[in-house]
């Protein structure tokens, strides 16, 4: 008895539904890249091991997919690593490629490659799958897509300006409306360990921070005394647990707070001039807010920090993020590059707009027309007239076999194919063709130039 097919841990098969929902939603995303003049670039599936190792932590390291020598590989195996099991030096000499665990290092490694042919500044766009060795669970995939913008080559604040533009854009199309655009800054976050004097303990200090809304101020503080920061620097703080209010408003609270600090001013200056600038040209239905909390991507961002949580009354984490980098490439050797970089996230935008009933109905019905087949003369007309419709850019098709009838509008009715076109006997001796509408079983009698106009209109 032969074994029951599988697909690996970590991934999935999509049905035709799905496809076509995904699909809207990565062609609006692409239609707004585009319009605001990102440019499409692809890199391989697979990397060099070398280009990928190291540039994600020990923990990314572990997570990449490598991928086995071809041919004879255990021959060319370091026999002295083999023999002692040692497991980082039997990769190295078995597996010289990996696939790709983000498209950002990929990225990096494009534009030191391409340097010479790049225009700087660089807008790219990047819709392409990534794979991760991460242990599968709800929602966390082995195999899934990222949707990356990113501008290299410009320190202007005016691109984080239009990142938040973008997201608007984006989420306004997908009639996603009330999402909250937040943003923060690396410089605010390093003023303010710099004023409570734990510059060398960032990372602990904004671990601890971005728990507040999950364990309430006082857990917080006893985090933070835990990780060693001084009693002396969190009561200093203390203005920073009751940070409320507008942007603006918060935004005169931290110059108080960071008043000492001329890095903390400088994220300051930059945030003001986002705000201002956004206030000016105004949002169409998402909402830019101040969070001092936020603090994804602290090893490589370091100015503006950028996430987006779906509107309210909806569990879901984070549906975006992004921020600035200063020296994306110099990983590479290209030094001094600055970048500023948002994605969004395909699979919980998709359960998002899957919750609260947003995709269009009109999705999956790809077909406009089902030919009904009534034998070989009545399939040759139907043939000719689905061939004219799909000159008119019509999905259409033919039953291919001729079945019981009531079989092929079960077919339809399964497929939701709004309409079904019968050419049968009478059809053929007056040359017109009988359209039903599936919904409300309303038929009528057509020439072919009129069925190419009303279905062109459905």
């Amino acid at each position: 008895m032969a074994k029951k097919p599988s697909i690996p841990k970590g991934t999935r098969d999509f049905n035709p539904e799905e496809v076509a929902k995904r699909n809207y939603i990565f062609n609006t995303i692409r239609q707004n890249f585009e319009r605001f003049g990102f440019q499409p670039i692809e890199t391989p599936s697979f990397e060099n091991s070398e280009t990928l190792m190291g540039k994600y932590g020990e923990e990314g390291d572990r997570l990449i997919f490598k991928i086995l020598n071809s041919g004879d590989f255990l021959s060319k195996a370091d026999q002295q690593a083999l023999n002692a099991k040692d497991f980082t030096k039997i990769t190295s000499s078995i597996s010289e490629k990996a696939l790709r665990y983000d498209l950002t290092v990929p990225f990096a490694r494009y534009v030191v490659q391409h340097q010479n042919e790049i225009e700087f500044p660089f807008k790219r766009y990047q819709i392409q799958p990534v794979w991760r060795a991460d242990r599968p669970q709800k929602g966390r995939f082995r195999e899934f897509f990222q949707c990356d913008a990113d501008v290299v080559g410009s320190q202007s604040l005016w691109q984080e300006v239009e990142f938040v533009q973008l997201y608007d854009a984006v989420f306004t199309a997908l009639k996603l409306e009330g999402v909250t655009i937040k943003i923060n800054n690396r410089k605010i976050l390093s003023g303010i360990a710099e004023v409570i004097g734990a510059q060398d303990k960032l990372i602990d200090f904004t671990v601890a921070l971005d728990k507040l809304d999950k364990i309430g101020e006082e857990k917080v503080k006893e985090e933070m005394l835990g990780k060693g920061i001084p009693q002396s620097g969190i009561d200093k703080l203390q203005p920073l647990f009751s940070l409320s209010g507008s942007f603006e408003s918060q935004i005169e609270q931290l110059k108080s707070i960071l008043s000492t600090s001329e890095e903390g001013k400088m994220g300051i200056e930059e945030l003001e001039f986002i705000d201002k600038a956004i206030s000016e040209l105004q949002l169409q239905t998402a909402n830019l807010q101040l969070d001092v909390t936020l603090a994804r991507g602290l090893n490589y961002y370091t100015g503006a920090i950028f996430e987006v949580s779906a509107p309210k009354g909806v569990e879901m984490g984070s549906i975006g993020g992004g921020g600035r980098y200063d020296d994306l490439t110099g990983i590479f050797g290209l030094k001094d590059v600055s970048g500023v970089g948002i994605s969004f996230g395909l699979d919980r935008i998709y359960l998002v707009l899957e919750a609260l009933n947003l995709f269009p109905e009109t999705i999956t019905n790809t077909v406009k027309a089902l030919f009904i087949n009534f034998g070989e003369a009545e399939a040759m007309a139907s043939m000719k007239a689905v061939k004219e419709l799909r000159s008119n850019g019509i999905n259409a098709e033919l039953f291919p076999d001729h079945k019981k009838t009531i079989k092929q509008f079960n077919y339809a009715n399964k497929r939701n194919i709004p309409n079904v076109v019968l050419v049968g006997e009478s059809e053929l001796q007056s040359q017109t063709f009988t359209l039903k509408n599936m919904a409300s079983g309303e038929q009528q009698s057509v020439n072919l130039q009129t069925l190419v106009r009303l279905l062109g209109d459905a």
